[in-house]
C-alpha cells in the first residue's frame, strides 16, 4: 500500500506523564499516514502511527533497537482517540495485552473517519519484559530496587528478625487496633520526632510506649517494615497513603519522597482528584503539578465532569484558586 508521508509534519511529538502518552494531531487532511516521534515509557522508546484507508488504523510499537529486539515488551494498554474541540467524543479500545516487536504486531481499526485535529491517548497499564528462555515475564513496575538502601542483605535480614521476633525490643507502639514491639534506637535514627520523644522527659520516654491511634496495625506494620528495611513492594503499594501521612507526621523525608514518586506514577481519571487533595494536604509540589498537568494539559478534566463538580464543593478554597489559575495559564483566546 502506498503511504504518503507528510514531510512537513510538525505535530509528531508525543507528550508523556506517568504512564500516559498523548499525541495531538493538528492536521490530518490530505495526509494518509503519520508516524510520531519516539517517546519513552518504561525502559523502551515507543512510536505511534495512524493510517487512513476507509477507517482509521492506529498502531503502537517499540522503536527498533537492540533493547526491543533482545528484551521485547509485553504491553497492557488502552487507546483512546478523541476529536478536538467542544464536542469531544472518545473512541476507546478494549484492554490489549500484546507482545510487541514491530509495527505489524498491533493495529486497532477505529470505525470512524477523522479530519482536522484529534488526540490519541495511550495509557499503559503494565509493561513486562518478555523472556525468550521460557521464564515468566517480569513487570518493570514497580522495582524493588527503589526500596533498598545501601545496607547489605545480611544486615537487612538481622533487622527483619529483630522486628519480627521482637529481639531485645524496648518500646511498644499502640495503634487503633493492636500493638507492636519495636526498638528505640531504630525509631530514633529514622525520625527526628521519635528521637525527640526519647531524648526528652516525655511520656513516651518514661513509659516506653508510643500511641499512634491514627494508624491501623497493618499500616503501622508496613511503616516499621520500611524503617527496618524489610518492606515488600506489594506491602508498600497497598499502604502508600497512610505511609505518606506517617512520613509527614514523623519527619521521615525519604519515605515521604518515595510515596510522592509512587503516587505520581499511576495517576488516572479515577484517582487524580484524590491525589490532588493529598498533594495539597502534604505540600507535595511535584504530585500537585502532575495532577494539574494530567487534568488540564492533557484534557482529562472533561472525563470526570461529575466528580469535579463534587470536588469543587468540598475542596479547600486555595486549592480551587490554584486550579483556576492553571486554567487561565493554559487558556488562549481564539
Amino acid at each position: 500500500m502506498q503511504r504518503a508521508l507528510d514531510s512537513g509534519m510538525v505535530d509528531t511529538k508525543v507528550e508523556t506523564i506517568s504512564r500516559l502518552a498523548q499525541w495531538r494531531i493538528d492536521n490530518f487532511g490530505p495526509c494518509t499516514y503519520k508516524r510520531s516521534e519516539p517517546f519513552k515509557i518504561g525502559i523502551w522508546n515507543w512510536q505511534i502511527s495512524v493510517e487512513k484507508n476507509r477507517h482509521l488504523y492506529v498502531r503502537l510499537f517499540p522503536e527498533p533497537s537492540r533493547l526491543s529486539k533482545e528484551q521485547p515488551p509485553i504491553a497492557k494498554f488502552i487507546i483512546r482517540v478523541t476529536t478536538a474541540g467542544s464536542n469531544r467524543r472518545p473512541y476507546i479500545s478494549p484492554i490489549h495485552e500484546r507482545l510487541l516487536r514491530t509495527s505489524e504486531d498491533f493495529v486497532w481499526p477505529v470505525d470512524s473517519t477523522f479530519h482536522g485535529r484529534f488526540i490519541i491517548d495511550v495509557e499503559f497499564l503494565d509493561l513486562q519484559v518478555y523472556s525468550a528462555n521460557g521464564e515468566e515475564a517480569s513487570s518493570i513496575w514497580p522495582r524493588d530496587t527503589m526500596l533498598r538502601s545501601s545496607a547489605t542483605d545480611s544486615i537487612l535480614r538481622c533487622l527483619s528478625r529483630m522486628l519480627q521476633e521482637s529481639i531485645d525490643a524496648d518500646v511498644t507502639i499502640n495503634t487503633c487496633d493492636g500493638s507492636l514491639k519495636a526498638h528505640k534506637a531504630i525509631l530514633s535514627a529514622s525520625s527526628p520526632v521519635f528521637h525527640s520523644m526519647f531524648l526528652h522527659n516525655l511520656q513516651e520516654k518514661e513509659s516506653s510506649t508510643i500511641n499512634i491511634q491514627d494508624m491501623s496495625l497493618e499500616s503501622c506494620t508496613a511503616l516499621l517494615s520500611y524503617l527496618y528495611g524489610s518492606i515488600k513492594q506489594e506491602e508498600f503499594w497497598r499502604h502508600r497513603v497512610p505511609l505518606l501521612s506517617a512520613a509527614n507526621k514523623y519527619g521521615i523525608g525519604n519515605l515521604k519522597d518515595l510515596c510522592e514518586e509512587s503516587l505520581l506514577e499511576d495517576i488516572n481519571s479515577g484517582n487524580v482528584l484524590e491525589r490532588l487533595q493529598e498533594a495539597w494536604l502534604y505540600q507535595l509540589e511535584k504530585l500537585k503539578k502532575g495532577c494539574l498537568t494530567y487534568l488540564f494539559d492533557f484534557g482529562k478534566i472533561y472525563d470526570i465532569k461529575d466528580e469535579i463538580n463534587i470536588f469543587f464543593r468540598t475542596a479547600e478554597r486555595e486549592l480551587i484558586q490554584e486550579m483556576f489559575q492553571e486554567v487561565l495559564t493554559l487558556w488562549k483566546p481564539a
